[in-house]
């Protein structure tokens, strides 16, 4: 596993955000990624008329124990504003991309933008990726649509819950 080296973005508004890898195994990182998840995926069950979100329901120990790679954007003072989380492939493999979460009181700031540019030429440059999000998430389907992701399928994992799949082909 490879080492991201953290960097600074700025925010629509013209704030300064720094991206750097999360270490769950940290008290305090876990409870903040665990949190802002939270926070995200409440306006998510509302936007898409959806409540029981398995994340919603996840408890501090199962998001720890998930294998996944995660990145948070954190503010000057080190609260975390948004977090993006993916597997890490095997050689040659698809990136999942599991988890993108802003902190309501930080949405419309670009980070989930941010998140991915870095996620896309930086720390999985050309792996093609994976990602879902219910399917009447507009926010969260216009940024994967603007990032240049194709809609490749629709599923409905649970009664009520419909998820879009997107991919973003990068190797032929």
């Amino acid at each position: 596993m490879s080492f991201i080296e953290p960097s600074v973005v700025r925010s629509r508004s013209g704030r300064n955000f720094l991206l750097r890898e999360l270490d769950l195994t940290d008290d305090a990182t876990a409870v903040s990624v665990h949190a802002v998840g939270r926070r995200a995926y409440a306006v998510e069950a509302d936007l898409i008329g959806f409540s029981e979100i398995p994340t919603l329901r996840e408890t501090l120990q199962e998001l720890r124990a998930q294998p996944l790679r995660w990145v948070g954007a954190l503010t000057d003072d080190g609260q975390l504003a948004a977090f993006v989380a993916w597997r890490q492939p095997a050689s040659g493999d698809d990136i999942d991309v599991h988890r993108v979460c802003v902190d309501p009181g930080w949405f419309r700031q670009g980070l989930a933008s941010k998140l991915f540019a870095r996620l896309l030429t930086a720390w999985t440059p050309s792996a093609d990726v994976l990602v879902s999000t219910g399917a009447d998430n507009v926010p969260a389907v216009a940024l994967y649509e603007r990032l240049g992701f194709s809609r490749v399928g629709t599923s409905q994992p649970a009664p009520g819950l419909r998820m879009a799949e997107f991919r973003l082909k990068r190797s032929d």
